[in-house]
């Protein structure tokens, strides 16, 4: 359901283009990691593997599981609600490790939260937590860097900002980036590990970054 979604809204509210490091697919069991930016990520990450022809699980806020109906969806289709700041946020990453010893492929988002800050403009990825990491490191899965540019023209700011933003991208078109980075392997400490996947995933977004007109990765 989510993928449909996001193919079928993505190409409303702007211009996706889609790029690659390597010819092959993500593997059966890899872990997807983009930069958080914006609500629309998610949009552009799940329209983009669908391009790819991959339907990940996605952990997420659990508090979209308290939506009617979509909550029952989400579960039924096996994405992983994260109960942040809760004891209970570690057993996301049991059932992350499950289904890729199952053959899907995990998306987590290895910075958390969205940034606290309303300007429209990409920025470099933030800190990392520590989950990816763990994750990567307790399974030997593969990690394929994502980075992504533009949902902030679709949404950011101030709560009418964001609705205006929406309502007014049909119009405006922003282009929209994606890109998929070869996969790499965590090694070493938590520290270490966490250190990689962050310049990887950073380089991704700067190869986004790049293919938006006028704009160039700081």
């Amino acid at each position: 359901m989510l993928s449909t979604f996001a193919r079928t809204l993505v190409p409303f509210l702007g211009h996706l283009t889609v790029t690659t490091a390597t010819s092959r697919a993500v593997a059966p069991g890899s872990i997807v990691a983009p930069n958080h930016t914006a609500l629309a990520d998610p949009a552009l990450v799940l329209a983009a593997l669908h391009r790819l022809g991959t339907e990940p699980v996605v952990l997420a806020t659990a508090g979209l599981w308290r939506i009617p109906v979509l909550g029952r969806r989400l579960t039924r289709e096996g994405h992983i609600p994260v109960h942040r700041g809760s004891h209970s946020a570690a057993a996301a990453l049991d059932l992350a490790a499950e289904a890729l010893a199952a053959g899907r492929v995990v998306v987590i988002y290895p910075e958390g939260g969205l940034p606290r800050r309303r300007d429209s403009t990409d920025r470099e990825p933030g800190a990392f937590r520590t989950g990816l990491a763990r994750l990567a490191l307790a399974t030997g899965a593969p990690v394929v860097p994502l980075g992504h540019a533009g949902a902030r023209r679709i949404v950011s700011g101030s709560r009418l900002k964001q609705l205006s933003g929406i309502a007014t991208a049909p119009l405006r078109r922003p282009d929209l980036h994606v890109h998929l980075g070869e996969p790499i392997q965590l090694t070493g400490d938590m520290t270490e590990a966490t250190a990689h996947a962050r310049t990887a995933v950073h380089e991704a977004w700067r190869q986004a970054v790049s293919h938006l007109p006028s704009v160039l990765p700081a």
